[in-house]
């Protein structure tokens, strides 16, 4: 298992409660129970020890215990950018809270196929189980399971009409805002409008690898919330340098 140095983590804020990350692309935020690693909780204990016992505990299906020390939200192992974690109790507590009333505000980058005509819109559909992969949400008819409410806004910031040889298509660059926190919300809403993210695997399998991208184009830009001293705080996480080439491939600017 690859070991994990305090310098491939960069922390884009710190309190005495509370930090931010930039979390690469391809990196579990926790075990799974499954995945071998390495993940972003075997970093946040070298570090930051106080971390060990912070969070709510979680269980693999055969029973054996997981390490969540400090992590309050996850991003998919594909998904980079801004990654809030909890270096103490009080500090868990005061962001959880924040999440489950719907406090915290959380912006993304994503490169989808297709073009999306209007300016800005919202997604508001019901996301259960997929009926026909175990792995996948659906926010479509035919969801399996319990349909749990979910909102999604959008804005659109570029069209890219591309035809080099190698690819001919357009593409839309978009922020979106979850206002619901399901997993895989953005990658399920967006499949199911279809417009897929560029990239994702699981969502789009039978679409090709476009625009460079290797992983799915989505990325935490930023974040924000209200920390333990009761101030305001934003954080944002720089563009990865598969969006930036992506970007200049298609002439866009954010």
């Amino acid at each position: 298992m690859t070991i994990l140095k305090k310098q491939d983590i960069h922390i884009l804020y710190e309190d005495e409660n509370i930090i931010a990350v930039n979390k690469p692309a391809g990196l579990m935020a926790h075990p799974d129970g499954r995945a071998e690693g390495p993940f972003l909780t075997d970093w946040i204990v070298e570090h930051f020890p106080q971390t060990l016992n912070v969070g709510e505990p979680a269980r693999s299906q055969d029973g054996r215990d997981l390490n969540r020390s400090g992590i309050v939200h996850r991003l998919d192992a594909e998904t980079s950018g801004v990654l809030l974690i909890a270096k103490t109790s009080k500090g868990f507590e005061y962001l959880k809270n924040q999440f489950k009333n719907r406090e915290i505000r959380k912006k993304y980058l994503a490169f989808v196929w297709g073009e999306m005509k209007e300016e800005f819109g919202t997604i508001d559909r019901p996301i259960g189980r997929s009926s026909s992969d175990f792995r996948r949400k659906s926010a479509q008819r035919g969801a399996r399971g319990e349909l749990r409410n979910a909102e999604t806004y959008w804005s659109r910031i570029a069209i890219a009409n591309i035809d080099d040889g190698q690819i001919s298509g357009k593409f839309s660059l978009i922020k979106a805002e979850p206002k619901t926190g399901r997993t895989h919300q953005i990658r399920a809403h967006f499949a199911a409008i279809q417009h897929p993210i560029v990239g994702d695997k699981l969502y789009a399998p039978k679409r090709p690898l476009v625009l460079g991208f290797e992983r799915t184009a989505l990325h935490s830009r930023s974040i924000e919330f209200v920390n333990c001293e009761g101030k305001s705080i934003k954080v944002e996480a720089p563009l990865p340098e598969d969006f930036e080439k992506a970007m200049n491939k298609c002439g866009i600017r954010e």
